[in-house]
């Protein structure tokens, strides 16, 4: 045999002595001394050197019972090793796994046209697609199918609606409870009445209305009336209702604190009904457009009532005077006021406006004053911006020219959180 092989006999020995050695050496004299004696017995007996081994390896270890079936079974001891291979921990993440709560957060940051195309992946996300917090506030300017639209929308509970400029009729709201419309801009849209009135009646909780342009009907005045939480109404333009709904619904609404009627096809009746039920709080009051049906004793009535009036437009009022700026006096916040073409007021009566008006900064006076008087009239009213603001913005739910925080798309200096955009062209 070659010199470099060693019988398996001999190995087996070898790495026994050469184990029991080292641990001889590791312990003490008398440890050493032990272990001497037990090799010299053991190798004066017949015991096989894996007979040996045996008696002084230790005892095996229990059997996993995975192992079962393993290729070592039956098998004293392995004689080759296998190396662990660290098995690296995977977690998987499922969307059906995730709780309806964190869906939703991630669905609120959706656009509108995304929000819709994820209710159609499955059931769940349309249920998800379709909550009511993620339809708080809706702006669907620009749809062309705005009926259908409309109807989805009033279903998911929405409280801030936006439609401006748009075309409503045949709106089918049977079956429907009670809306949760809080604020609702429906300026300069075509809605014919009966929708109109499908929609306010189904209304109670109403804080900010626009319906600036559109024809009405006493039953739809009767139902603001049931909206006592109601502080801005603009019904700038509107017509086709009486002065007596028109009555019940300023007594009932006790805390409008805007409101704009101005332009409306009112009658002398109509004016008194506004001047004798407007709310104690109101604070800004557009009345203007009412060349003969607005006098100064409707305006001695109306401060007496209002007080707190801050912003104040009686423009286009051929009726009042010079006579008049005495009785506006009574209202000591008065610091926005509108006389624009009410041409019966002579230029000289307003020189003296900071000690009439002791804290007024806005003076509307277009049509009343020619470009020549106005420089001088700015000199004599240092502190009053005269003729600055062309376009009243009492009530209503965006500033003229799209100016302001929400740049034109919001409600009431807020902003709309789903908004249809129009595809660029």
């Amino acid at each position: 045999m070659p010199g470099d092989s060693v019988p398996l006999k001999d190995l087996l020995r070898f790495d026994v002595q050469g184990s029991m050695l080292s641990q001889a050496k590791s312990s003490g004299g008398s440890s050493k001394r032990k272990w001497q004696h037990a090799l010299t017995e053991g190798l004066d007996t017949e015991c096989t050197p894996t007979e040996l081994i045996q008696q002084w390896s230790p005892g095996p270890k229990r059997q996993h019972s995975g192992w079962k079936g393993k290729e070592n079974d039956g098998k004293p001891f392995a004689i080759s090793r296998r190396s662990r291979k660290r098995k690296e921990s995977v977690l998987e993440v499922s969307w059906d796994h995730l709780p309806d709560e964190l869906i939703l957060r991630i669905l609120f940051f959706l656009p509108l046209h995304d929000l819709l195309k994820t209710s159609v992946t499955c059931r769940r996300w349309h249920r998800l697609a379709f909550d009511e917090s993620l339809w708080h506030s809706v702006d669907l300017e620009g749809v062309t199918e705005m009926v259908p639209a409309l109807q989805q929308v009033l279903k998911t509970g929405v409280r801030r609606l936006r439609c401006p400029r748009s075309f409503i009729n045949d709106l089918q709201l049977t079956g429907m409870c009670a809306l949760q419309i809080a604020e609702m801009d429906l300026s300069s849209s075509i809605v014919t009445t009966p929708a109109l009135e499908s929609i306010i009646c189904r209304c109670n909780l109403l804080q900010c209305l626009s319906l600036e342009g559109l024809q009405l009907s006493d039953s739809i005045i009767r139902s603001l009336a049931q909206n006592p939480n109601l502080r801005q109404v603009n019904l700038s333009g509107c017509s086709n209702f009486a002065a007596d709904p028109l009555a019940h619904m300023l007594q009932s609404c006790s805390r409008i604190e805007q409101l704009n009627v101005s332009w409306c096809q009112f009658t002398n009746n109509h004016v008194k009904s506004v001047v004798n039920h407007v709310s104690a709080t109101v604070t800004h009051l557009n009345l203007s457009g009412y060349r003969d049906g607005l006098t100064l004793d409707d305006v001695k009535v109306l401060v007496t009532r209002c007080p707190d009036i801050h912003t104040l437009d009686l423009s286009d009022s051929a009726q009042l005077m010079a006579d008049c700026l005495p009785a506006l006096s009574g209202l000591p916040h008065l610091h926005h006021l509108s006389l624009s073409r009410c041409y019966h007021i002579h230029v000289a009566a307003l020189s003296d406006l900071r000690k009439t008006f002791p804290a007024l900064r806005y003076l509307e006076v277009f049509g009343l004053v020619n470009d020549g008087h106005l420089s001088s009239l700015r000199k004599e009213s240092p502190g009053v911006s005269i003729n600055a603001m062309p376009f009243s913005a009492v009530a209503r739910p965006t500033p003229a020219g799209g100016t302001g925080a929400t740049g034109g798309h919001g409600m009431w200096n807020r902003k709309i959180r789903l908004r249809f955009k129009l595809s660029a062209v």
